[in-house]
């Protein structure tokens, strides 16, 4: 099967289970060499897939392609007005080397070693936070792709991301979906030249527990981790950061961490 340009979808041959190849009703048929090719997942996939960090959530508009109604083998599928809100639980499948390379239903070319996702219904792009309830680990993707049309499955998953998850070699794994909220997304830029900036990550009332976030955050921050005591516990800050922007990027980063509550200050 190949992706439709018009379409992108995401139903495939995995080691979670049959689906059948998905195209739009106006979509040429796929040569028989195509529908032959059975997805996997790489040979020697690179180091490090199963510690990426996640993708900063962004303002981004719909795409032109992939937001409106389509049709898959005979069922019409509505595209959600807003992701606000939405949570649901349920089976997750990836997709690897048969697509990577291949267009999605955005016009973005799959790669299977980024943090992405096919869904049926969410706007794209839509960033979600995908957690794999069988081992609590968790990973945010952005949607730019539709499928999967497996029945029991509603989402599709990068190899990357499955890795992310730990369940690239069973195939499939029951996970909460979760869309991020608009107050998760960056605001405009603004580099223009001010005070300089710090993020506050956390209060602990003893010193042990700050210093032990303080060293987690020396891997994550741009700027330099430390300890203060404000008369009231032992606060975490990072800084001093250049711009606002710099500090809210991070702050981003924290918070899809879960290292929250997460505050920026001047």
């Amino acid at each position: 099967m190949i992706l439709a340009v018009a379409l992108g979808g995401c139903a495939v041959s995995r080691p979670g289970g049959e689906s059948a190849p998905v195209a739009p009703v106006s979509a040429p048929a796929p040569p028989p060499a195509a529908t032959a090719e059975q997805d996997a997942a790489p040979a020697a996939p690179p180091p490090g897939l199963a510690t990426l960090p996640d993708p900063v959530v962004l303002p981004l508009p719909r795409t032109e392609r992939g937001n409106k109604p389509y049709t898959v083998w005979g069922q019409r599928y509505e595209v959600l007005p807003s992701a606000d809100g939405y949570r649901e639980e349920g089976l997750a499948s990836w997709y690897g080397t048969k697509f990577n390379g291949r267009p999605t239903s955005s016009g973005e070319v799959y790669d299977m070693y980024k943090l992405t996702a096919a869904h049926r219904s969410l706007p794209i792009p839509t960033y979600v936070r995908v957690t794999n309830l069988s081992n609590g680990r968790h990973s945010v993707v952005r949607v730019n792709d539709r499928g999967p049309f497996h029945p029991d499955r509603i989402i599709d998953l990068s190899y990357a991301a499955a890795v992310k998850l730990g369940f690239e070699d069973e195939g499939t794994a029951r996970v909460q979906v979760a869309a991020l909220l608009p107050e998760h997304a960056l605001p405009p830029a603004t580099d223009a030249a001010g005070p300089p900036f710090y993020v506050r990550a956390g209060r602990f009332p003893n010193v042990a527990a700050a210093d032990a976030l303080r060293a987690e955050l020396g891997t994550l921050a741009a700027g330099d981790a430390f300890v203060v005591h404000d008369g009231e516990g032992y606060q975490v800050r990072v800084g001093p950061l250049a711009t606002r922007r710099e500090a809210e990027r991070l702050r981003a980063v924290l918070v899809f961490q879960e290292l929250g509550p997460v505050v920026v200050e001047e």
